[in-house]
């Protein structure tokens, strides 16, 4: 037997970094609400007392940003002061100016249209390589590690909110290490879990409710066993956290908001960037073309990368690795060509991107959320990858 393990992490929507993630893309759907043609690369700062908005908007609309960042931290939670964060008394600084007329150039109006004379089409708003993943060892077609994280970080925000754990605190986080057999999940090995709480409740009590209202509730029992440890707060105290613990950035989670590591990244971002952005809108792409493929049973697993050149709308590469396939990577790449438009206009049209649908996804992964009904995640292309390929 080949046995390896395999570990991702996630955080919950009051880590720094998500608060800004948040913020970032509460505002992109806030413009997107009342001008789907806006233009918006938002990033937020957080840091004790302090929420800072930088970024390039174009748009013929107006939003009132301090009150959409005041609105997303106290939805988050951190709505007192003894928090360490308070949305009602933390100050806002907005520094936010229009996107520069050079990236315009090639956005509105792509290298084809201007030296092809094709009809007029959307350039890509930056270079850059994007990836996308499923695989079929979970229902939702995503890694076991990153899935069980996230669910561990989800669980820890609703027990939170509804009362279960009332002592717990926005901020945490969650790492899940699974071991492999022969490349299939076998067993959870090591469970981390770390969740800001009220001074007053003791290590003992916090370490025995997060085990069986949290982790236990969440990780299906056949993978937990005698030998599976448990790390709860691990340094024995998590009371200052958020903004006052730790500066966030908004795109500083990548790895969290993808595949958990378990596949490529291209390193770009995702949160505050309208669906011009290829960083976020050809990520999508490729995500729901692999889970189509996937979801077909053309193959146990399926990682694509797709390329593109500022301006340019056409990708320049795409890359398709399979495992188990039932036919040749190259005869794959040809069905992908053939069925998908993977122009910035076609994945736009494709997904439905110019809507307010981001802020939801900026805490718990933007990939495998069956508890959301997002259009990347439909497999409404399965019988047409079949039916092209013979199967």
């Amino acid at each position: 037997m080949l046995r390896r393990l395999f570990t991702s992490e996630s955080v919950t929507e009051g880590h720094p970094d998500k608060i800004c993630d948040q913020i970032s893309d509460a505002i992109l759907d806030a413009i997107l609400e009342k001008d789907p043609e806006g233009r918006v690369a938002c990033e937020v700062l957080v840091t004790t007392g302090l929420v800072v908005v930088a970024g390039e908007v174009t748009t013929k609309c107006y939003v009132d940003i301090e009150n959409i960042v005041r609105e997303t931290i106290r939805e988050i939670g951190y709505d007192r002061a003894k928090y360490g964060f308070d949305c009602d008394n933390c100050g806002v600084v907005v520094s936010v100016k229009g996107q520069s007329p050079d990236i315009a150039i090639g956005v509105n109006d792509s290298l084809e249209t201007r030296v092809d004379d094709d009809e007029t089409s959307t350039g890509a708003g930056d270079q850059g390589m994007m990836f996308g993943f499923a695989c079929n060892e979970t229902e939702n077609l995503m890694p076991m590690p990153i899935n069980l994280a996230h669910k561990i970080s989800k669980k820890l925000s609703d027990v939170r909110k509804n009362g279960t754990l009332p002592y717990l605190r926005p901020d945490g986080k969650a790492q899940v290490t699974v071991e492999y057999i022969d490349g299939k999940p076998n067993a959870v090995t090591t469970v981390v879990v770390s969740a800001q709480h009220d001074e007053k409740v003791d290590h003992a009590t916090i370490e025995k409710d997060l085990i069986e209202k949290v982790v236990k509730e969440v990780i299906p029992a056949n993978l937990l066993n005698d030998n599976t440890r448990y790390f709860v707060n691990p340094t024995g105290r998590f009371v200052i956290g958020g903004p006052k613990g730790d500066t966030g950035l908004t795109g500083r989670k990548i790895i969290v908001d993808t595949y958990g590591g378990y596949a490529s990244h291209g390193g770009g971002a995702f949160s505050g960037k309208d669906p011009t952005k290829v960083d976020r809108s050809g990520a999508y792409m490729a995500r729901y073309i692999a889970k189509n493929i996937v979801a077909a049973g053309i193959a146990d697993s399926c990682e694509i990368e797709i390329a593109y050149a500022i301006g340019v709308a056409r990708p320049v590469s795409l890359l398709v690795n399979t495992k188990n396939s039932k036919v040749s990577n190259d005869k794959i790449v040809e069905a992908i060509n053939n069925i998908f438009d993977l122009t910035p206009d076609g994945i736009i049209k494709t997904l439905d991107l110019k809507r307010p649908v981001y802020k939801q996804v900026a805490s718990y992964g933007h990939f495998g959320r069956d508890d959301l009904n997002l259009s990347w995640e439909m497999t409404n292309k399965v019988e047409e990858l079949k039916k092209y390929l013979g199967l």
